[in-house]
């Protein structure tokens, strides 16, 4: 199914930095698709370590569960992650931890490692059988084709239905010496924060410890990952992987620079991600203050940001601010009618139980016109707050997902 560029969707891909102790490959596989790459693998030479956040969906795939049940081993040898796309292998019952294993199992010979060390992630359709023949019979081939700098082939090779590929990279000083990050992303449609929302791999060359870089990983995932949605829905692939090489030998433990450079990188992916959106002609990002505490204020700022109403109202470019009071008072967080105010932009739109004295339907209709718009929410209540990023509903999001398995 060919889909045009998103309007949102950056100009370029970014130049990444390199991350030493770190090679990529991608190939062409036919696990799904004809004619472009659809299995990507990461090498991590020994010492790297790896954390992850994964999904809490219910019906999650068999190799996320895999996935989970190696993530907090501490070992000393390197890792590898092997990635496809077209097919999820969620919902195959046995069949899909076949394919998992038959997968670890062909890297782990290739390469070395112990199949413990090896990670898998599959996106795709859900409920049939992963052709893991496919892709093991690949393997051979991506070790000889690893490269430090085949990040963005990598990134090309984990699509489905997204429109572009994704990267975010950073380099910060630290104590006088260089650390790179560089990560890539996937997500277009089934998004919704329940851990990561898509599948994510980030890697850098700082030294850390595995629990302290869990620990970093689960916070900024939170803040970054876990705030967009797209359509409400959770996939059952959810992934996040990052790794550490610790090629640089510089120590990053606490230290703050690093976890802010972190932090933008996944930000910078979670956005695009939205930017990527199904159908997507607008970006949009929910702030909420006031709310009684930060939780409530996150309830509230997903409730605006799922809202189907508000989202067609966005696409159709109608200021209709009744839309968001609705999605607050349905929210279950604490509220008060005449206490909210609401902002489109930098236009007061409503206030104390009413619409603003000041208020212009054209001013609101002209902020609704842009292609990246703000909508701001106080609730009056405390001061809580939060903020989640969204796109709006279109008629193409319709045609891509009615059309998705032809």
């Amino acid at each position: 199914m060919a889909l045009n560029v998103s309007p949102l969707a950056p100009d370029t891909f970014p130049d990444l930095p390199v991350i030493k102790g770190a090679r990529f490959a991608a190939v062409e596989a036919g696990v799904r698709y004809q004619g472009r790459k659809d299995v990507m693998l990461a090498l991590l030479d020994p010492g790297s370590v790896v954390a992850g956040v994964f999904t809490r969906s219910a019906t999650r795939s068999a190799n996320v569960l895999d996935c989970q049940s190696k993530i907090g081993a501490e070992s000393a040898d390197g890792a590898a992650i092997i990635v496809n796309s077209g097919n999820s292998n969620a919902f195959t019952g046995r069949a899909g931890e076949g394919s998992v294993a038959a997968i670890c199992e062909a890297v782990a010979t290739e390469t070395g490692l112990p199949s413990s060390r090896v990670f898998t992630s599959s996106t795709g359709v859900i409920g049939e059988r992963l052709p893991h023949d496919r892709i093991t019979s690949k393997v051979a081939e991506l070790r000889g084709l690893l490269s430090e700098t085949a990040l963005e082939s990598a990134a090309q090779a984990i699509m489905t239905t997204d429109t572009f590929a994704k990267g975010a990279g950073a380099e910060i000083d630290v104590n006088g010496q260089t650390v790179r990050i560089a990560g890539i992303a996937k997500g277009s449609g089934m998004i919704a924060p329940d851990m990561a929302t898509m599948l994510v791999y980030i890697f850098t060359d700082a030294k850390i410890g595995r629990e302290e870089l869990q620990d970093m990983v689960s916070g900024i995932n939170s803040q970054t990952f876990n705030c967009i949605t797209v359509d409400s829905d959770t996939s059952t692939s959810d992934t996040l992987l990052m790794a550490a090489t610790g090629a640089s030998e510089v120590d990053v433990t606490g230290n703050a620079a690093f976890k802010d450079a972190l932090h933008e990188v996944f930000l910078d992916l979670a956005h695009q991600v939205v930017r990527d959106g199904e159908g997507a002609s607008k970006f949009v990002t929910v702030s909420v203050t006031g709310a009684e505490n930060d939780a409530d204020a996150r309830t509230h700022a997903m409730a605006i940001a799922n809202s189907p109403l508000v989202k067609t109202a966005v696409a159709g470019e109608d200021p209709n601010w009744g839309r968001i009071v609705m999605a607050i008072g349905k929210s279950g967080a604490a509220a008060d009618r005449d206490l909210l105010s609401i902002r489109f932009g930098d236009v007061l739109v409503a206030e104390k139980g009413w619409v603003a004295e000041t208020y212009r339907e054209e001013d609101g209709a002209a902020i609704m016109k842009q292609p990246e718009i703000e909508i701001s929410v106080d609730i009056g209540l405390g001061q809580g707050s939060a903020t989640a990023w969204t796109c709006d509903l279109t008629h193409a999001y319709i045609t891509i997902n009615a059309d998705y398995r032809s």
